[in-house]
């Protein structure tokens, strides 16, 4: 779950580069292109006694849910849902998976939060379900961008717990400034870093610090984490993803904001590189 461990408020984007979003009719739930807009932005729940479950809720006040009811007839696939049942129940509880620099988000029940694509209806809908084909694998995969994160505890105060708000609380948050005010545009990347000792290696047992860079220039990047951690000379990296072995950047990052993972090496380090 450390995706989503310091996250107030989130944005999914999914395999086809859309982001989930919670349709003004409160029920149901797509994938646009825009993740501008405040349908674009669900706010984390954290689960009491369940610390690795959490509840997604839409700006409408009510919770991504994992139906019963089939997409279409004959098919695996069910719909996902915005719902507000009476008692908080576990088809609005979702388990987030770690896949890389991805996420995938499990119902209780063993399903996958799916982004379908292809023609219509499928595309653009989501629903839950486990994939069969291999041309599908990805689509339950998904980058989580952080939006707002929780504020920092002082040391010897007591956590929050994640209580969910009653009916009545609902009601008067979607009333409230905090859902009628526009989201603004946020901008840039998560990225994901550590250091690497002299030899290449890294911890991953841990997890990474991250920050949002606005951007796609590596030079830029390098003095920002040089700052980050405090190192004088840095060369940014990244791992290649079938031998893990490092792999410097040097002018520019992939395009579309994508969230990334990379490994600071100081540059008087031994450069345990990839030849290229």
């Amino acid at each position: 779950m450390d995706l989503f461990s310091r996250a107030k408020a989130v944005r999914l984007r999914s395999h086809h580069d859309k982001y989930l979003v919670a349709e003004e009719d409160q029920e149901h739930v797509s994938q646009e292109r825009d993740g501008t807009s405040r349908a674009a932005r669900w706010i984390v729940e954290r689960v009491d006694n369940a610390p690795h479950v959490l509840r997604l809720r839409s700006c409408y006040g009510r919770y991504l849910t994992a139906s019963n009811e089939p997409f279409l007839l004959g098919v695996t696939g069910k719909k996902v849902l915005q719902t507000l049942p009476a008692r908080l129940d576990s088809s609005i509880e979702w388990e987030p998976l770690r896949e890389g620099t991805q996420a995938k988000l499990k119902t209780r029940y063993g399903n996958y939060l799916r982004g379908n694509g292809g023609l219509p209806p499928w595309r653009n809908s989501v629903t839950h379900d486990v994939p069969h084909r291999t041309a599908t694998q990805d689509w339950i995969l998904w980058d989580v961008d952080v939006v707002e994160v929780l504020p920092n505890r002082h040391p010897g105060t007591e956590p929050d717990k994640a209580t969910a708000p009653s009916s009545t609380q609902l009601s008067k948050i979607e009333s409230s400034d905090s859902f009628s005010a526009p989201l603004h545009k946020v901008e840039g990347r998560s990225i994901y870093y550590t250091v690497a000792d002299d030899n290449g290696n890294v911890d991953d047992s841990v997890q990474w610090p991250y920050l949002t860079f606005n951007g796609t220039s590596v030079p830029e990047l390098t003095q920002m984490l040089m700052k980050e951690t405090k190192l004088d000379d840095i060369i940014v990296c990244t791992r290649n993803p079938l031998n893990q072995h490092l792999i410097p950047l040097y002018l520019h990052l992939p395009p579309n904001n994508t969230t990334m993972r990379l490994v600071v090496v100081d540059a008087n380090s031994k450069e345990p590189f990839e030849v290229q």
